[in-house]
């Protein structure tokens, strides 16, 4: 999975799931309790997921969150809820099953029915974090491959060849512009850039002008 930046830190994953989430659940003494993850591209749709949840399930006692977005460019923003459960017995166990698992850019939710008998912190901890750990695991999970982005200006001739290259070093094209020559807008994986480079120069006597982004 691709990214807009050059300076994705490496090691971050992400929740693919759109549209639909991914959800499983489990009972605790009677209280059933639903985990639901969401890819994100913004807070604000986090928010928005949240609330969705909430529309769906309008007899759930709570409905916990938390959500990263962020974190594979070192600039990670966090939110999360309790939904009225006592402090740190739910926001805080769903937020820490995303930085364990080291992944960014998701929302998890764990709806709450509440089957009458009380569990007691520790309990809550538990069911919570067991809730969000079960949505992970049903749900679509994809690495973030940090990428370096270019610009490459080629003689229309170039351009088969230019394009085999690039699949071979599991390269993206974002976009073209045409004129008497084509500019490609590019993106590699970071660790094939070097051999990207080099190819690049070989394929074409230097004569390619490829520009780092």
């Amino acid at each position: 999975m691709g990214s807009e930046r050059n300076d994705i830190i490496d090691g971050f994953s992400t929740i693919t799931n759109t549209g639909t989430s991914a959800q499983a659940s489990f009972i605790e003494k009677k209280s059933e309790f639903i985990g639901d993850a969401c890819h994100i591209k913004t807070m604000d749709e986090a928010l928005a997921f949240v609330q969705s949840v909430r529309d769906r399930n309008p007899k759930a006692r709570h409905v916990a969150f938390a959500a990263i977005y962020g974190a594979a460019l070192g600039a990670a923003k966090e939110r999360m809820s309790d939904d009225g459960e006592p402090s740190g017995t739910a926001g805080k166990p769903i937020l820490d099953v995303i930085r364990m698992g080291r992944l960014t850019d998701c929302v998890i939710t764990v709806t709450r029915y509440f089957g009458g008998i009380l569990l007691g912190s520790g309990g809550l901890i538990r069911a919570y974090s067991t809730a969000a750990s079960m949505a992970v695991k049903a749900a679509d999970v994809e690495r973030i491959v940090p990428m370096r982005h270019y610009r490459v200006v080629l003689q229309y001739s170039w351009l088969g060849r230019f394009e085999q290259l690039l699949a071979q070093v599991g390269g993206n094209e974002e976009g073209r512009e045409f004129t008497d020559r084509v500019t490609i807008h590019l993106a590699v994986p970071s660790a094939n850039a070097g051999d990207f480079e080099t190819r690049v120069r070989e394929a074409f006597n230097a004569q390619a002008r490829l520009l780092r982004l």
